[in-house]
């Protein structure tokens, strides 16, 4: 017998109002659930309109602490009575600093632990370093009632060291709630294929599952900025191939079902990772190729 695991990722609309994006969250949760998941991933800020577009000094105020954060209480709440595990999203406050944070809620309703996004992008539309410090948790790994996983955030999913480090420390499914669609700066530029051959690239290098996701299409302004984000969330088996996906218009809730012992045994036979040579990787340490980071 095969130790099986059923991962979903949601994928819907967003308002600007967090009651409604949470009800409907929520929603999909116990939607996912009704079609076997264990595990359901929530969109990345989920709980309103994707701000970084501008840099306004009232938006940093939607920043919220850890500690009894109530979307964070909610979803304990909802993952303790479902018995699902729930990535959940969301801007912290601690004290000073503010990051893009995300909660991983057991299945028991226990939170067991945050990551703090690491890299944090800053270009048109996307201007991140405006509200979030870079991350200090570094990549972790987290043991949940049905398996060892990855979360990584968004701007994370484009560097292949996130994905390795992960897997490296045990990581059976990685998971990228993630917000990304148009480049306000260039209409005629569309990154959706580039991206999603980028995440199929990690999990068939690291031969795990995958599941990503992104918001339904959408359109907000500020100023002169408008992103249509372009939906598409999927989710990859461990040699890149997409189980499950979502188009660029409708709500979704994406299901597929994995053996963690047979990738397990696909992995090893494989020998990606008997086969590494971290003593010929030090050059990875610098940012020039030749000056290692102190």
């Amino acid at each position: 017998m095969g130790r099986n695991v059923v991962v979903s990722a949601l994928q819907f609309a967003c308002t600007d109002d967090v009651d409604t994006n949470v009800d409907t969250a929520e929603r999909l949760v116990r939607d996912a659930h009704k079609q076997g998941a264990n595990i359901v991933l929530i969109q990345e800020l989920f709980e309103g309109y994707y701000f970084c577009q501008a840099q306004r000094e009232d938006y940093i105020q939607r920043a919220k602490p850890y500690k009894d954060h109530p979307t964070i209480l909610r979803m304990q709440e909802l993952a303790k009575e479902l018995g699902v595990v729930i990535p959940v999203s969301f801007f912290e406050e601690a004290n000073n600093a503010h990051y893009n944070s995300i909660a991983i809620i057991d299945a028991d309703g226990s939170d067991i632990g945050i990551y703090r996004k690491s890299h944090i992008p800053d270009g048109p539309g996307y201007q991140e370093k405006f509200y979030f410090n870079p991350g200090d948790t570094g990549f972790k790994v987290f043991q949940t009632k049905f398996a060892k996983i990855g979360v990584a955030i968004c701007w994370d999913q484009w560097f292949p060291e996130a994905a390795r480090a992960m897997a490296l420390q045990g990581a059976e499914i990685l998971f990228y709630p993630t917000a990304i669609g148009s480049e306000p700066q260039d209409q005629g530029l569309d990154s959706r294929d580039h991206w999603k051959r980028v995440m199929q690239g990690h999990a068939g290098a690291n031969l795990v599952g995958f599941c990503i996701l992104k918001k339904e299409v959408i359109e907000t302004e500020h100023g002169n900025s408008e992103i249509t984000f372009y939906g598409n969330s999927f989710i990859a088996g461990p040699t890149g191939e997409i189980v499950a996906a979502a188009d660029d218009k409708h709500e979704a809730v994406l299901v597929a079902q994995f053996d963690l012992d047979k990738i397990k045994s696909q992995r090893h036979c494989w020998g990606v990772f008997r086969d590494r040579r971290p003593e010929l990787y030090k050059v990875l340490l610098t940012f020039d190729g030749t000056n290692p980071i102190v």
